[in-house]
């Protein structure tokens, strides 16, 4: 399909549109990144024998949901533990785990304690950035800052070096605007201006944040009503990659330098856009409920090597 200018995703893509950009969970589908240029080099099957065996390696896992025990999913801690035995039992351990929000449902001290129990059993560093279900307590966040932002700045934001790579989590889940849509603020805006001001164009960024920064559907609320204010700020680096969750569902596009890669949920699947009439936990049968959830790796080469996305399912 013809790609769109960020300028037209900021109005909202049409539902036909939309499908098209998305590559649904259980495809799987492996990135290669040369010069800052992303390519589709196949299916994981297909693309096996091109997966990279150096390196380092990080996860993106996204909206687990503990405490979400109705239809859709009862058992919201059990299908985390079968994500986290498959991290376990990866050949080559993750430099770190990137969590793209909602860890929890109801942000009770109890979801929190049963998620950071077994996110634990990965032995792997986790970074966090906050979903909206996180920040629903009477604090408005303060659970969710008193464990997992120590360092960060404002309602939890940061940024942090690793293998020559830049990486930013970003916080678009508080004062949502209409529609729910995701919102960063002046603040975190003027921010992330300073923290990008020094840096070379050539250094690769890696963004992650709950809600998608690009507009994936209006109507849903899935996307940030100022994210063009971020993405403009990245314009000039050669490399940037943006991870996000919240709309359970497997998404990738690329526009010029940028990647954008949403993440499966480890705990429930929603509809497409635009096919049911609202978001929300979406009822599957219960033998295809494992190909709804899933988890990304992430290979980041050193050099001119390419950087790999692999999208597993939990059925796989």
């Amino acid at each position: 399909m013809a790609k769109k200018g960020l300028d037209d995703q900021e109005k909202g893509l049409g539902r036909r549109e939309v499908l098209e950009c998305m590559v649904w969970a259980g495809t799987g589908v492996l990135w290669s990144m040369t010069g800052g240029v992303p390519h589709s080099i196949g299916l994981i099957g297909e693309a096996a024998a091109a997966e990279p065996t150096t390196g380092f390696t990080f996860l993106q896992m996204s909206d687990s949901h503990i405490g979400f025990d109705k239809a859709a999913n009862p058992d919201a801690l059990g299908t985390l533990r079968e994500a986290v035995a498959k991290v376990k039992a990866m050949p080559t351990k993750p430099s770190f785990i990137i969590h793209t929000g909602d860890i929890t449902h109801l942000s009770k001290p109890a979801e929190f304690d049963n998620a950071d129990k077994v996110f634990s059993e990965t032995g792997v560093q986790i970074h966090w950035v906050p979903g909206e279900h996180d920040i629903i307590d009477e604090d408005r966040g303060k659970a969710y800052l008193e464990r997992y932002g120590k360092g960060s700045k404002g309602a939890g934001w940061y940024s942090y070096d690793d293998h020559g790579v830049h990486f930013i989590g970003l916080v678009n889940v508080v004062d949502l605007k209409g529609g729910g849509l995701g919102n960063l603020g002046a603040e975190q805006l003027a921010w992330l201006e300073a923290d990008l001001k020094d840096r070379s164009n050539s250094t690769p960024i890696v963004v992650f944040a709950h809600i998608p920064m690009q507009i994936v559907y209006k109507e849903w609320g899935w996307g940030t009503e100022d994210g063009m204010k971020a993405l403009d700020l990245l314009k000039r680096f050669g490399s940037v990659t943006v991870l996000n969750g919240h709309i359970h569902q497997l998404v990738q596009k690329v526009e010029g330098n940028m990647t954008f890669h949403t993440a499966m949920s480890t705990a429930f699947p929603q509809p497409a856009p635009g096919s049911a009439p609202s978001p929300g936990p979406m009822v599957v049968p219960a033998d295809q409920l494992r190909s709804k959830l899933g988890l990304s790796t992430v290979t980041v080469m050193q050099g001119n090597k390419p950087l790999a996305f692999v999208d597993k399912t939990l059925a796989g």
